[in-house]
């Protein structure tokens, strides 16, 4: 088992090397846009560089939620896989160096999943109760589920409570909500793409009317009145792009 992992925090997220470049590439492309089609100038684009950073954020924020919900899943079969070795009559630590193994078959030995549990592991070889470990792990994992988890989990080892009927209840509630999630991810994903296609309406309006009748928006660039009335436009454009994206972003 490799020693060299530092548990992270599933709050953030670190791109790669290819991911930044591509977050980056994106980022500058939305800025080239609102500078030429909100002010004709590519010297607005300087003063749009909060947009670029604000572009990047919410790529990591993004990236950082998948994250998060990959290691949701992974930890409900986790804890089905320590239900079932517990079952079949290994104490709580042996169960979980077995559980480890069918999370190795399940998913690569690379996933968020077998990586904290070679962490427990290497924990409990140092004397760490798996109490602490699994609480360290929801309070890092940022997900209500997996915290809810090891505050139960405390409380049984503490009190002597039936661990087999714990991990069972906990797996099939979790996954009750999974299945709900999937449901409404379904039953929204044509208002996501009809958002994501009413966020290019203003641009497409814009060079529409801008290539068919030249010259009608002159009146809006390099003045100081058309430049404070695009600002403006911008604002709200940017506050309808925010709403919408909240509005669409459901969690169980």
């Amino acid at each position: 088992m490799s020693k060299n992992y530092s548990p992270p925090d599933y709050a953030e997220y670190r791109f790669s090397l290819k991911q930044g470049m591509l977050a980056c590439a994106e980022g500058a492309a939305v800025v080239a846009m609102i500078g030429y089609f909100f002010y004709r100038s590519w010297l607005a684009c300087v003063f749009l560089i909060p947009v670029f950073g604000f572009w990047v954020r919410e790529k990591k924020r993004e990236e950082a939620k998948k994250r998060r919900q990959e290691l949701s899943m992974q930890f409900k079969d986790l804890v089905l896989a320590l239900s079932a070795n517990v079952k079949a009559g290994y104490s709580i630590e042996n169960a979980l160096q077995e559980s480890y193994r069918d999370m190795e078959l399940l998913y690569s030995g690379d996933s968020p999943i077998c990586r904290e549990v070679r962490h427990m592991l290497r924990g409990l070889e140092n004397n760490v109760v798996l109490e602490q470990l699994l609480y360290d792990l929801g309070v890092r994992s940022h997900v209500a589920d997996i915290m809810q988890f090891a505050d139960i989990f405390l409380i049984a080892k503490r009190s002597g409570g039936n661990l087999t009927e714990i991990l069972e209840k906990t797996a099939a509630v979790m996954e009750q909500k999974m299945e709900t999630d999937k449901e409404i991810q379904i039953m929204i994903s044509s208002k996501k793409m009809e958002q994501k296609i009413m966020n290019m309406v203003p641009f497409m309006i814009i060079f529409y009317i801008g290539t068919t009748s030249k010259g009608f928006f002159d009146v809006l660039y390099h003045n100081a009145i058309g430049v404070a009335v695009m600002t403006v436009c911008l604002f709200f454009y940017g506050m309808a792009y925010l709403l919408s994206k909240r509005i669409v972003e459901i969690e169980v």
